[in-house]
């Protein structure tokens, strides 16, 4: 079973006690910080929130059911009041539980069924390489995406497209996307940007990011870039449980050198993960 597997497992088993990250963790057989990547990669949602949602697709069963008291379907969801589960209701389907009851239907919810075993496929990885990386300065533009809004990212390279080649300082011609500050709900920040050798003269529009020097494992595909959402799952998911490997709680990043073209995407790209020494 890969770490997913196995989280989904003791959350189906545990839904109705407390759960908390450090638990699944644990019977994942993965730290909390692989297990967010991990479970992001293959659910398109983080841990909590996978939590949450099917917390709160059993309340809303159960309302739909006529149960009679709200506050104890809030209690039972994990909710310590009424106005935090109408809160959290309305967020998950755009309706109050309130008038789920009162339908006495579930027709126009999109429900989140428990995540089955083994459906997502897994592609061959390359055999990785070690790379001591040395300090680098990284510039670009930077937005902070949630499980929900990461969809976004393409478009984020779409507005900086236009400044490279033309960014003050600027080394050679590859560019980087560069996944950093990244919580326990799955939230991180992302920084579309190239390699400069200081940070004056940037436009002010500009975050600035300083990448110490690092041991790195790397991954260089061949693949189209539509392959990439597929690359991380397989190696959160698979290559690094199997390998033993463990990597530092630090920066990691896509890289596309110069034979990458951002109109076709195809040219190939890299991975590159801090290995913890």
């Amino acid at each position: 079973m890969t770490p997913v597997e196995k989280a989904v497992w003791y959350i189906e088993s545990h839904l109705a006690e407390d759960i908390a990250l450090e638990d699944v963790a644990r019977a994942s057989g993965v730290s909390r910080h692989h297990l967010v990547r991990a479970f992001g990669a293959a659910a398109g949602r983080s841990v909590m929130r996978y939590v949450r949602g099917r917390r709160l697709t059993e309340a809303a069963r159960a309302l739909a059911s006529g149960a009679p008291d709200i506050l104890a379907v809030a209690l039972d969801a994990g909710y310590g009041s009424h106005e935090a589960f109408t809160r959290a209701f309305r967020e998950e389907f755009g309706i109050t539980p309130d008038s789920v009851r009162t339908k006495g239907a579930l027709a126009t919810l999109t429900l989140k069924e428990p995540r089955k075993m083994n459906e997502s496929p897994m592609m061959k990885l390359p055999d990785p390489r070690c790379i001591d990386g040395k300090t680098m300065l990284l510039a670009g533009l930077s937005e902070r995406y949630s499980d929900t809004t990461i969809a976004n990212v393409p478009s984020q390279w779409q507005r900086f497209a236009p400044h490279i080649g033309h960014i003050p300082g600027q080394v050679a011609f590859a560019t980087f996307g560069v996944c950093y500050n990244g919580d326990d709900e799955g939230n991180i920040d992302y920084l579309t940007g190239v390699e400069v050798r200081d940070f004056s003269n940037l436009p002010s529009e500009f975050a600035r990011l300083r990448l110490a020097p690092q041991r790195y494992l790397v991954f260089a595909f061949k693949d189209h870039i539509s392959s990439i959402r597929m690359a991380w799952n397989a190696i959160w998911n698979t290559w690094l449980p199997e390998s033993g490997e463990a990597l530092a709680d630090a920066p990691f990043f896509e890289r596309y050198g110069e034979t990458f073209d951002p109109q076709s995407g195809n040219g190939g790209y890299e991975f590159w993960l801090p290995l913890k020494t």
